[in-house]
């Protein structure tokens, strides 16, 4: 046994096998400690962030391929491919839970796909963008996402107890003029009066116009006091909301309200929720850094919003053409009201909840098979 540890000192690992599991004897360290502890110090994982600085590049390049901005030849491209997945097997090993690996496990999907497709999809970025990117974009915010409408549940609830409780809040928050113009409109038995006062094109261009502004503003003000500047707009809506809402509740029309305001409302609110969201995400991005530094963490979180707030620029258009075009006609059937308002929701809800989950789960899959077929590859 003496002869035995003689030979394991000799090369560098001098374990005592006296007791079991066996000990080191570390140089620096007081006593012994045991050998699984000697074989983390000796082989412990590099830093995840040292782990991103050195295949950053790679990674870069492999994103350069998908878009099509470069071209390698399929020799380069396998041998990328191989390291790629070499690297999510490591992210996935020491690093199971953070953005590294989420990152790693889509970009090893889309080369997958780019690779052993069948038949090779010709597709613009535009396609791409609607199909792909902002799904993607959307599961990765979709805490921010959810502390967004989570956030204007509260503030329009505050807005609905502030008017309760305090009959002039209503008009300290909407303005005399308008108040007295919905009271009119109630009067008259026409609730909905307002969206008639302007010709449609004309309401159409201006309505569509401002909610997009107050979208880029909502995600723009993720950056003053992060991530308070977008809470702060989406109390404004929100208790705006409530104190509308109670208004036409507490005379009466509560349900005309709801069949008419959210015949637009349903796409425009959540739209601007969403734009919180992605708000929220770049103010994450500057107080969260991670791994990465607080410009760059800035620099990914503002491109990830951006891309949210982009994508919600149909949505706006097609909750200014029914506020414009639609909710104006407060007599039509309550069948197409529902269908409007049920058909508005249900796109948002899966669009932005139901087929990003899909698609990452296809994503894990297909990363999954890559290691798969990586591995066969060594055999």
């Amino acid at each position: 046994m003496a002869q035995k540890s003689k030979i394991i000192e000799a090369v560098g690992f001098p374990f005592s096998f006296v007791n079991s599991p066996p000990t080191y004897s570390h140089p620096v360290l007081p006593g012994w400690i045991p050998y699984s502890a000697f074989m983390y110090l000796r082989h412990r994982p590099m830093q995840e962030v040292a782990f991103h600085k050195k295949n950053r590049e790679k990674w870069k390049q492999f994103e350069e391929l998908i878009a099509g901005q470069s071209k390698t030849d399929p020799d380069t491209l396998a041998s990328l491919f191989v390291e790629l997945t070499d690297d999510l097997a490591y992210a996935r090993t020491f690093y199971a839970k953070s953005t590294t690996t989420q990152y790693l496990n889509t970009l090893t999907a889309r080369v997958h796909q780019a690779i052993y497709r069948n038949k090779r999809e010709e597709r613009s970025r535009v396609i791409t963008f609607w199909t792909e990117e902002l799904p993607r974009v959307a599961y990765e915010a979709r805490r921010d996402l959810l502390y967004a409408f989570l956030l204007t549940a509260v503030f329009f609830l505050i807005g609905w107890v502030s008017s309760v409780h305090d009959t002039t809040y209503v008009r300290l928050i909407l303005g005399d003029s308008y108040v007295n113009m919905s009271l009119e409109n109630m009067e008259n038995n026409d609730p909905m009066g307002v969206y008639k006062k302007m010709p449609g094109h004309e309401m159409f261009g201006y309505i569509t116009i401002n909610n997009i502004f107050v979208s880029f503003r909502t995600f723009a003000y993720g950056i003053l006091l992060p991530p308070f500047g977008t809470i702060y707009i989406l109390l404004q809506n929100g208790v705006m909301l409530g104190a509308f809402m109670h208004l036409f509740y507490k005379h009466g029309f509560g349900t005309a309200a709801l069949l008419g305001v959210w015949i637009h409302g349903t796409l425009e609110i959540s739209a601007i929720i969403i734009a919180g969201g992605a708000g929220l995400l770049m103010g994450k991005s500057v107080i969260f850094p991670g791994t990465y530094t607080r410009v760059q963490s800035f620099m990914v979180g503002a491109k990830k919003g951006l891309k949210i707030v982009i994508g919600l620029i149909p949505i706006f258009i097609a909750a200014g053409f029914l506020e414009s075009f639609v909710t104006r006609y407060s007599s039509m059937p309550l069948a197409l009201n529902l269908v409007i308002i049920i058909g508005s929701l249900s796109f948002i809800i899966w669009y932005f909840i139901i087929y990003p989950l899909r698609l990452h789960r296809k994503d894990i899959h297909a990363a999954d098979n890559a290691l798969q077929l990586s591995a066969h590859s060594l055999v």
